[in-house]
Protein backbone atom coordinates (compact mmCIF):
# COMPACT_ATOMS: atom_id res chain seq x y z
CA UNK A 1 0.00 0.00 0.00
CA UNK A 2 1.44 3.38 -1.23
CA UNK A 3 1.49 6.55 1.20
CA UNK A 4 -1.45 7.90 -0.73
CA UNK A 5 -3.71 4.82 -0.33
CA UNK A 6 -2.36 4.93 3.37
CA UNK A 7 -3.80 8.29 3.89
CA UNK A 8 -7.16 7.12 2.37
CA UNK A 9 -7.71 4.04 4.54
CA UNK A 10 -10.38 3.92 7.08
CA UNK A 11 -8.63 4.50 10.60
CA UNK A 12 -8.72 1.02 12.71
CA UNK A 13 -11.49 0.52 14.82
CA UNK A 14 -13.61 2.44 12.39
CA UNK A 15 -16.88 0.71 12.75
CA UNK A 16 -19.51 -0.20 9.77
CA UNK A 17 -23.23 -1.64 10.69
CA UNK A 18 -25.20 -3.38 8.05
CA UNK A 19 -28.35 -1.09 7.13
CA UNK A 20 -32.00 -2.31 8.84
CA UNK A 21 -33.45 -2.26 5.96
CA UNK A 22 -30.53 -4.90 4.31
CA UNK A 23 -32.23 -8.32 3.78
CA UNK A 24 -30.27 -11.87 3.84
CA UNK A 25 -32.35 -14.33 1.97
CA UNK A 26 -29.28 -16.72 2.91
CA UNK A 27 -26.14 -16.84 4.41
CA UNK A 28 -23.62 -14.05 2.99
CA UNK A 29 -26.10 -13.13 0.50
CA UNK A 30 -27.38 -9.15 1.01
CA UNK A 31 -30.08 -7.99 -0.50
CA UNK A 32 -30.23 -3.78 -0.97
CA UNK A 33 -28.46 -0.47 -0.83
CA UNK A 34 -28.98 2.70 -3.50
CA UNK A 35 -29.14 1.71 -6.72
CA UNK A 36 -30.92 -1.87 -5.14
CA UNK A 37 -28.55 -4.83 -5.49
CA UNK A 38 -27.24 -8.42 -4.46
CA UNK A 39 -23.72 -8.31 -2.30
CA UNK A 40 -22.19 -12.02 -2.10
CA UNK A 41 -20.10 -11.77 0.83
CA UNK A 42 -17.33 -15.03 1.62
CA UNK A 43 -16.77 -16.86 4.72
CA UNK A 44 -13.84 -14.86 5.77
CA UNK A 45 -15.75 -11.85 5.22
CA UNK A 46 -18.97 -13.46 7.43
CA UNK A 47 -16.74 -14.33 9.84
CA UNK A 48 -15.55 -10.39 10.93
CA UNK A 49 -19.13 -9.72 11.60
CA UNK A 50 -20.36 -9.43 15.46
CA UNK A 51 -24.17 -9.45 14.81
CA UNK A 52 -24.41 -6.84 11.98
CA UNK A 53 -21.36 -5.10 12.83
CA UNK A 54 -17.71 -5.43 11.86
CA UNK A 55 -14.71 -3.04 12.71
CA UNK A 56 -11.82 -2.02 10.44
CA UNK A 57 -8.65 -3.93 11.60
CA UNK A 58 -6.50 -3.77 8.19
CA UNK A 59 -6.55 -3.03 4.47
CA UNK A 60 -8.91 -6.06 3.86
CA UNK A 61 -11.55 -5.11 6.24
CA UNK A 62 -11.03 -1.58 5.24
CA UNK A 63 -11.56 -2.20 1.32
CA UNK A 64 -15.07 -4.47 2.54
CA UNK A 65 -15.82 -1.58 5.02
CA UNK A 66 -15.43 1.22 2.17
CA UNK A 67 -17.44 -1.40 -0.44
CA UNK A 68 -20.67 -1.45 1.84
CA UNK A 69 -20.79 2.02 2.69
CA UNK A 70 -20.48 3.14 -0.71
CA UNK A 71 -22.97 1.09 -1.70
CA UNK A 72 -25.61 1.73 0.72
CA UNK A 73 -25.68 -1.44 2.31
CA UNK A 74 -23.99 -0.09 5.56
CA UNK A 75 -23.57 2.70 7.32
CA UNK A 76 -21.17 3.70 9.27
CA UNK A 77 -20.87 3.93 13.22
CA UNK A 78 -20.60 7.48 14.67
CA UNK A 79 -19.73 7.42 18.20
CA UNK A 80 -16.76 9.83 18.80
CA UNK A 81 -16.30 13.44 20.06
CA UNK A 82 -17.64 16.39 18.35
CA UNK A 83 -15.14 18.36 16.60
CA UNK A 84 -13.62 20.94 18.81
CA UNK A 85 -15.41 24.63 18.33
CA UNK A 86 -11.81 26.07 17.41
CA UNK A 87 -12.02 23.83 14.45
CA UNK A 88 -15.27 25.13 12.57
CA UNK A 89 -15.72 28.51 10.68
CA UNK A 90 -19.09 28.95 9.46
CA UNK A 91 -19.85 31.17 5.80
CA UNK A 92 -23.21 32.76 5.24
CA UNK A 93 -23.93 34.26 1.98
CA UNK A 94 -26.55 37.19 2.61
CA UNK A 95 -28.00 39.92 0.62
CA UNK A 96 -30.07 42.20 2.59
CA UNK A 97 -32.65 40.22 4.77
CA UNK A 98 -31.10 40.81 8.54
CA UNK A 99 -33.94 39.86 10.15
CA UNK A 100 -33.83 36.34 8.92
CA UNK A 101 -29.45 36.65 9.29
CA UNK A 102 -30.00 37.47 13.04
CA UNK A 103 -32.19 33.87 13.25
CA UNK A 104 -29.17 32.04 11.98
CA UNK A 105 -26.57 33.35 13.58
CA UNK A 106 -28.08 33.55 17.24
CA UNK A 107 -27.84 29.77 17.65
CA UNK A 108 -24.17 29.71 16.26
CA UNK A 109 -22.69 31.13 19.16
CA UNK A 110 -19.06 29.92 20.21
CA UNK A 111 -18.46 29.32 16.32
CA UNK A 112 -16.35 31.55 14.25
CA UNK A 113 -18.90 33.17 11.68
CA UNK A 114 -18.17 35.33 8.52
CA UNK A 115 -21.05 37.02 6.66
CA UNK A 116 -20.25 37.14 3.28
CA UNK A 117 -22.92 40.57 2.51
CA UNK A 118 -23.31 40.19 -1.40
CA UNK A 119 -23.41 43.61 -2.22
CA UNK A 120 -26.74 44.47 0.12
CA UNK A 121 -28.70 47.67 -0.71
CA UNK A 122 -28.94 48.43 3.26
CA UNK A 123 -25.49 46.72 3.73
CA UNK A 124 -25.47 48.92 7.06
CA UNK A 125 -28.31 46.52 8.54
CA UNK A 126 -25.68 43.47 7.75
CA UNK A 127 -22.95 45.10 9.15
CA UNK A 128 -25.26 45.66 12.65
CA UNK A 129 -26.46 42.30 12.80
CA UNK A 130 -23.09 40.59 12.20
CA UNK A 131 -21.59 42.79 14.75
CA UNK A 132 -24.48 42.35 17.56
CA UNK A 133 -23.43 37.95 17.26
CA UNK A 134 -19.85 38.71 16.48
CA UNK A 135 -19.86 37.83 13.43
CA UNK A 136 -16.59 39.28 11.04
CA UNK A 137 -18.52 40.63 7.62
CA UNK A 138 -16.64 40.14 4.18
CA UNK A 139 -18.31 42.88 2.23
CA UNK A 140 -18.91 42.43 -1.65
CA UNK A 141 -18.70 45.68 -4.05
CA UNK A 142 -20.76 43.80 -6.66
CA UNK A 143 -23.38 40.41 -6.48
CA UNK A 144 -21.67 37.31 -7.08
CA UNK A 145 -24.75 35.19 -6.06
CA UNK A 146 -24.89 32.49 -3.34
CA UNK A 147 -22.04 30.25 -5.19
CA UNK A 148 -19.50 33.29 -5.42
CA UNK A 149 -20.79 34.59 -2.12
CA UNK A 150 -19.53 31.21 -0.37
CA UNK A 151 -16.29 31.36 -2.32
CA UNK A 152 -15.22 34.68 -1.19
CA UNK A 153 -15.80 33.58 2.18
CA UNK A 154 -14.18 30.45 2.05
CA UNK A 155 -11.07 32.33 1.55
CA UNK A 156 -10.79 33.34 4.51
CA UNK A 157 -11.13 30.05 6.69
CA UNK A 158 -8.25 28.87 8.54
CA UNK A 159 -9.83 26.16 10.58
CA UNK A 160 -10.26 22.48 9.52
CA UNK A 161 -13.96 22.31 8.75
CA UNK A 162 -16.39 25.12 7.04
CA UNK A 163 -19.98 24.89 7.07
CA UNK A 164 -22.02 26.53 4.87
CA UNK A 165 -24.98 28.08 6.11
CA UNK A 166 -27.97 30.20 4.26
CA UNK A 167 -29.18 33.02 6.12
CA UNK A 168 -33.14 31.73 5.92
CA UNK A 169 -31.89 28.64 7.63
CA UNK A 170 -31.39 28.12 11.37
CA UNK A 171 -29.17 25.47 12.42
CA UNK A 172 -27.76 24.67 16.46
CA UNK A 173 -23.79 24.97 16.53
CA UNK A 174 -24.18 21.67 18.13
CA UNK A 175 -25.14 20.11 15.07
CA UNK A 176 -22.72 21.29 12.91
CA UNK A 177 -19.92 19.89 15.67
CA UNK A 178 -21.16 16.61 14.96
CA UNK A 179 -21.88 16.71 11.80
CA UNK A 180 -17.81 16.84 11.67
CA UNK A 181 -17.93 13.54 13.04
CA UNK A 182 -18.07 11.80 9.83
CA UNK A 183 -14.82 12.97 8.74
CA UNK A 184 -13.04 10.80 10.69
CA UNK A 185 -13.01 8.92 7.16
CA UNK A 186 -10.26 10.43 5.46
CA UNK A 187 -12.48 10.19 2.07
CA UNK A 188 -15.59 12.10 3.49
CA UNK A 189 -15.12 15.87 1.60
CA UNK A 190 -18.84 17.08 2.67
CA UNK A 191 -21.33 16.29 5.22
CA UNK A 192 -25.10 17.34 4.87
CA UNK A 193 -28.34 17.43 7.16
CA UNK A 194 -31.52 16.93 6.79
CA UNK A 195 -33.44 20.24 5.98
CA UNK A 196 -36.37 20.94 6.98
CA UNK A 197 -38.59 23.40 5.57
CA UNK A 198 -40.25 25.87 8.39
CA UNK A 199 -43.30 28.47 8.22
CA UNK A 200 -42.44 31.73 9.66
CA UNK A 201 -46.20 32.53 9.80
CA UNK A 202 -48.41 32.24 12.81
CA UNK A 203 -51.30 30.83 10.76
CA UNK A 204 -49.36 28.71 7.67
CA UNK A 205 -51.01 29.17 4.10
CA UNK A 206 -52.01 26.35 1.81
CA UNK A 207 -48.68 26.39 0.04
CA UNK A 208 -46.59 26.68 3.59
CA UNK A 209 -47.47 23.97 4.60
CA UNK A 210 -47.42 21.54 1.23
CA UNK A 211 -43.79 23.09 1.24
CA UNK A 212 -43.15 22.31 5.25
CA UNK A 213 -43.85 18.41 4.32
CA UNK A 214 -42.59 18.73 0.59
CA UNK A 215 -39.25 20.71 0.23
CA UNK A 216 -37.30 19.94 -2.53
CA UNK A 217 -34.47 20.77 -0.16
CA UNK A 218 -35.13 17.77 2.36
CA UNK A 219 -33.15 14.61 1.54
CA UNK A 220 -35.84 12.45 3.28
CA UNK A 221 -35.01 10.15 6.51
CA UNK A 222 -32.55 7.06 5.01
CA UNK A 223 -28.96 8.45 4.90
CA UNK A 224 -26.18 7.33 3.75
CA UNK A 225 -23.24 7.98 0.63
CA UNK A 226 -24.53 10.31 -1.76
CA UNK A 227 -24.86 8.62 -5.40
CA UNK A 228 -25.73 10.43 -9.00
CA UNK A 229 -28.42 8.99 -10.49
CA UNK A 230 -29.90 7.39 -6.99
CA UNK A 231 -32.21 8.48 -4.86
CA UNK A 232 -29.60 10.23 -2.61
CA UNK A 233 -28.21 11.90 -5.27
CA UNK A 234 -27.24 15.38 -4.46
CA UNK A 235 -27.34 17.91 -1.36
CA UNK A 236 -28.26 20.85 -0.95
CA UNK A 237 -26.41 23.77 0.19
CA UNK A 238 -28.27 25.49 2.55
CA UNK A 239 -26.29 23.57 5.27
CA UNK A 240 -23.21 21.75 4.42
CA UNK A 241 -19.71 20.40 6.35
CA UNK A 242 -16.89 20.25 4.64
CA UNK A 243 -13.06 19.77 4.74
CA UNK A 244 -11.55 23.46 4.22
CA UNK A 245 -8.50 21.22 2.59
CA UNK A 246 -10.53 19.41 -0.37
CA UNK A 247 -12.55 22.61 -0.71
CA UNK A 248 -10.30 25.06 -1.89
CA UNK A 249 -9.62 22.60 -4.55
CA UNK A 250 -13.59 22.19 -5.04
CA UNK A 251 -15.04 25.86 -4.92
CA UNK A 252 -18.78 26.63 -5.92
CA UNK A 253 -18.84 27.21 -9.51
CA UNK A 254 -19.31 31.03 -9.36
CA UNK A 255 -21.32 31.76 -12.75
CA UNK A 256 -23.84 28.93 -11.70
CA UNK A 257 -26.98 30.86 -9.05
CA UNK A 258 -28.92 27.73 -8.78
CA UNK A 259 -27.89 23.87 -8.76
CA UNK A 260 -24.02 25.09 -7.59
CA UNK A 261 -24.22 22.72 -4.52
CA UNK A 262 -25.33 20.07 -7.14
CA UNK A 263 -22.03 20.52 -9.29
CA UNK A 264 -19.97 20.76 -5.99
CA UNK A 265 -21.48 17.40 -4.78
CA UNK A 266 -20.92 15.67 -8.14
CA UNK A 267 -17.22 16.95 -9.00
CA UNK A 268 -16.58 15.98 -5.55
CA UNK A 269 -17.62 12.36 -6.20
CA UNK A 270 -16.11 12.01 -9.92
CA UNK A 271 -13.01 12.92 -8.18
CA UNK A 272 -12.95 9.38 -5.35
CA UNK A 273 -14.21 11.73 -2.71
CA UNK A 274 -16.89 10.81 -0.32
CA UNK A 275 -20.21 12.64 0.16
CA UNK A 276 -22.51 11.59 3.06
CA UNK A 277 -25.90 12.62 4.16
CA UNK A 278 -26.94 12.52 8.04
CA UNK A 279 -30.22 12.98 8.69
CA UNK A 280 -30.13 12.63 12.37
CA UNK A 281 -29.14 15.83 12.54
CA UNK A 282 -31.38 18.74 11.17
CA UNK A 283 -31.42 22.03 10.20
CA UNK A 284 -34.90 24.51 9.21
CA UNK A 285 -34.59 26.59 6.30
CA UNK A 286 -37.70 28.91 5.87
CA UNK A 287 -40.45 28.73 3.35
CA UNK A 288 -40.92 31.45 0.95
CA UNK A 289 -44.18 33.90 2.02
CA UNK A 290 -45.81 34.09 -1.26
CA UNK A 291 -46.97 31.68 -3.38
CA UNK A 292 -45.14 33.58 -6.62
CA UNK A 293 -42.08 33.47 -4.53
CA UNK A 294 -42.65 29.39 -3.65
CA UNK A 295 -43.20 28.80 -7.55
CA UNK A 296 -40.76 31.32 -8.49
CA UNK A 297 -38.32 29.45 -6.56
CA UNK A 298 -39.40 25.81 -8.13
CA UNK A 299 -38.95 27.18 -11.81
CA UNK A 300 -35.38 28.31 -10.73
CA UNK A 301 -34.47 25.29 -9.58
CA UNK A 302 -35.72 23.56 -12.48
CA UNK A 303 -33.66 25.55 -14.82
CA UNK A 304 -30.32 24.91 -13.66
CA UNK A 305 -30.86 20.97 -14.88
CA UNK A 306 -29.90 22.09 -18.27
CA UNK A 307 -26.78 23.67 -17.06
CA UNK A 308 -25.54 20.72 -15.00
CA UNK A 309 -26.62 18.40 -17.93
CA UNK A 310 -23.49 20.64 -20.16
CA UNK A 311 -21.24 19.59 -17.50
CA UNK A 312 -22.45 16.63 -16.10
CA UNK A 313 -23.98 15.06 -19.01
CA UNK A 314 -26.71 12.66 -18.16
CA UNK A 315 -26.01 12.31 -14.57
CA UNK A 316 -28.93 14.33 -13.45
CA UNK A 317 -31.33 11.80 -16.37
CA UNK A 318 -35.26 12.60 -14.83
CA UNK A 319 -35.26 8.77 -15.16
CA UNK A 320 -33.07 6.16 -15.13
CA UNK A 321 -34.53 2.40 -15.79
CA UNK A 322 -33.98 0.03 -18.77
CA UNK A 323 -35.97 -0.36 -21.86
CA UNK A 324 -37.98 -3.73 -21.00
CA UNK A 325 -38.50 -1.87 -17.25
CA UNK A 326 -39.92 1.52 -19.75
CA UNK A 327 -42.19 -0.93 -21.77
CA UNK A 328 -43.49 -3.00 -18.94
CA UNK A 329 -44.51 0.34 -16.50
CA UNK A 330 -45.74 1.82 -19.58
CA UNK A 331 -47.76 -1.19 -20.39
CA UNK A 332 -49.36 -1.24 -16.70
CA UNK A 333 -50.13 3.05 -16.93
CA UNK A 334 -52.37 2.37 -20.31
CA UNK A 335 -54.40 0.02 -18.10
CA UNK A 336 -55.34 -1.92 -21.35
CA UNK A 337 -56.75 -5.52 -21.91
CA UNK A 338 -52.88 -6.57 -23.44
CA UNK A 339 -51.06 -4.49 -20.45
CA UNK A 340 -51.08 -7.49 -18.03
CA UNK A 341 -49.38 -9.66 -20.68
CA UNK A 342 -47.19 -6.84 -21.96
CA UNK A 343 -46.09 -6.00 -18.99
CA UNK A 344 -45.26 -9.38 -17.90
CA UNK A 345 -42.97 -9.83 -20.93
CA UNK A 346 -41.27 -6.69 -20.13
CA UNK A 347 -40.36 -8.32 -16.67
CA UNK A 348 -39.24 -11.63 -17.65
CA UNK A 349 -37.29 -9.87 -20.02
CA UNK A 350 -35.58 -8.10 -16.82
CA UNK A 351 -35.23 -11.04 -15.25
CA UNK A 352 -33.57 -12.92 -17.71
CA UNK A 353 -31.08 -10.35 -17.72
CA UNK A 354 -30.61 -10.24 -13.74
CA UNK A 355 -30.85 -13.91 -13.04
CA UNK A 356 -27.10 -14.48 -14.68
CA UNK A 357 -25.67 -11.92 -12.35
CA UNK A 358 -27.15 -13.05 -8.82
CA UNK A 359 -25.26 -15.48 -6.91
CA UNK A 360 -25.87 -19.56 -7.31
CA UNK A 361 -28.07 -19.98 -4.24
CA UNK A 362 -31.46 -21.32 -3.68
CA UNK A 363 -33.03 -18.44 -3.11
CA UNK A 364 -31.60 -17.14 -6.73
CA UNK A 365 -35.26 -17.17 -8.55
CA UNK A 366 -36.85 -15.27 -5.40
CA UNK A 367 -34.40 -13.06 -5.11
CA UNK A 368 -34.99 -11.98 -9.12
CA UNK A 369 -38.77 -11.82 -8.64
CA UNK A 370 -38.30 -9.49 -5.92
CA UNK A 371 -35.42 -7.57 -7.65
CA UNK A 372 -37.93 -7.41 -10.65
CA UNK A 373 -41.16 -6.44 -8.91
CA UNK A 374 -38.75 -3.69 -7.16
CA UNK A 375 -37.82 -2.55 -10.48
CA UNK A 376 -41.23 -2.46 -12.32
CA UNK A 377 -42.38 -0.55 -8.72
CA UNK A 378 -39.73 2.54 -9.05
CA UNK A 379 -40.25 2.45 -13.34
CA UNK A 380 -43.52 3.09 -12.83
CA UNK A 381 -43.14 5.68 -10.38
CA UNK A 382 -40.53 7.34 -12.70
CA UNK A 383 -42.74 7.58 -15.51
CA UNK A 384 -45.74 9.06 -13.25
CA UNK A 385 -43.01 11.66 -12.78
CA UNK A 386 -42.29 11.77 -15.86
CA UNK A 387 -45.89 12.56 -17.40
CA UNK A 388 -46.68 15.30 -14.29
CA UNK A 389 -43.69 17.09 -13.95
CA UNK A 390 -41.05 16.70 -16.26
CA UNK A 391 -42.81 16.13 -19.43
CA UNK A 392 -46.56 18.15 -18.53
CA UNK A 393 -46.18 20.44 -21.83
CA UNK A 394 -46.42 17.87 -23.89
CA UNK A 395 -48.31 15.34 -22.30
CA UNK A 396 -50.69 18.26 -21.81
CA UNK A 397 -50.58 18.93 -25.59
CA UNK A 398 -50.81 15.20 -26.63
CA UNK A 399 -54.14 14.70 -23.85
CA UNK A 400 -55.99 17.03 -26.12
CA UNK A 401 -56.16 13.92 -29.16
CA UNK A 402 -55.34 11.00 -27.05
CA UNK A 403 -57.06 8.92 -25.00
CA UNK A 404 -54.16 6.13 -24.29
CA UNK A 405 -52.50 9.59 -22.67
CA UNK A 406 -54.68 10.64 -20.66
CA UNK A 407 -55.41 6.98 -19.10
CA UNK A 408 -51.37 7.11 -18.48
CA UNK A 409 -51.51 10.94 -16.64
CA UNK A 410 -54.77 9.56 -14.79
CA UNK A 411 -52.94 6.83 -14.03
CA UNK A 412 -50.09 8.66 -12.63
CA UNK A 413 -51.97 10.86 -11.07
CA UNK A 414 -53.11 7.75 -8.43
CA UNK A 415 -49.23 6.32 -8.67
CA UNK A 416 -48.20 9.79 -7.33
CA UNK A 417 -50.84 10.06 -4.27
CA UNK A 418 -50.16 6.43 -3.39
CA UNK A 419 -46.91 7.66 -3.01
CA UNK A 420 -47.17 10.57 -1.09
CA UNK A 421 -49.03 8.75 1.54
CA UNK A 422 -46.50 5.80 1.78
CA UNK A 423 -44.08 8.60 2.50
CA UNK A 424 -45.59 11.25 4.50
CA UNK A 425 -48.29 9.11 5.95
CA UNK A 426 -50.51 11.44 8.06
CA UNK A 427 -49.54 14.36 6.00
CA UNK A 428 -52.50 15.67 3.51
CA UNK A 429 -52.36 15.37 0.04
CA UNK A 430 -52.61 18.77 -1.81
CA UNK A 431 -53.56 17.85 -4.84
CA UNK A 432 -53.35 21.88 -6.18
CA UNK A 433 -50.31 22.18 -4.49
CA UNK A 434 -49.15 18.81 -6.05
CA UNK A 435 -49.48 20.02 -10.10
CA UNK A 436 -48.63 24.23 -9.33
CA UNK A 437 -44.96 22.21 -7.93
CA UNK A 438 -44.89 20.14 -10.80
CA UNK A 439 -45.54 22.78 -13.49
CA UNK A 440 -43.94 25.01 -11.72
CA UNK A 441 -40.09 23.07 -12.05
CA UNK A 442 -41.34 20.97 -15.67
CA UNK A 443 -41.56 24.93 -16.71
CA UNK A 444 -38.27 25.68 -15.45
CA UNK A 445 -36.53 22.50 -16.79
CA UNK A 446 -37.86 23.08 -20.27
CA UNK A 447 -36.77 26.91 -20.00
CA UNK A 448 -33.11 25.80 -19.59
CA UNK A 449 -33.29 22.93 -21.94
CA UNK A 450 -34.80 26.31 -24.82
CA UNK A 451 -31.71 28.33 -23.31
CA UNK A 452 -29.51 25.75 -23.73
CA UNK A 453 -30.79 24.02 -26.68
CA UNK A 454 -29.92 21.13 -25.42
CA UNK A 455 -32.79 18.26 -24.30
CA UNK A 456 -30.01 16.53 -22.39
CA UNK A 457 -31.97 17.31 -19.46
CA UNK A 458 -34.84 16.00 -20.52
CA UNK A 459 -33.73 12.25 -21.11
CA UNK A 460 -34.20 9.47 -19.82
CA UNK A 461 -31.12 7.23 -19.29
CA UNK A 462 -30.12 3.49 -18.85
CA UNK A 463 -28.84 2.20 -15.97
CA UNK A 464 -25.03 1.35 -16.51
Amino acid sequence: MNDSESARRLPDGFSVRLRADVRRPSPGVLLGGAPLRVLRLRDAALRLFVGDEFVVRDALTDRLAARLLDANVADPVITGPPANARDVTVVIPVRDRPEQLARALAPLSGLRCIVVDDASVDSAAIAEVSAQYGASVVALDCNLGPAGARNAGLAQVTTPYVAFVDSDVVVESDALLRLCRHFVDPRAALVGPLVQARSLSASPRWFERYDATASSLSRGNAGGSVQPGTALGWLPSACLVGRVGVLADFSFAADMHVGEDVDLVWRLIDAGHVVRYDPSESAEHDTRGTVGGWLGRNFAYGTSAADLAARHGGKGAPAVMSVSMAIAAAAVLLRRRWSLPLAAVGAAASGRRILPQLPVVPERWSLTARLVARGLGWAMRQQSGLLLRHWWPLAVVGALTSTSLRRMIFSAVVIDYLVWKAEHRKAPYSPVARRLDDLAYGAGLWRGALRRRSITSLLPRTPR
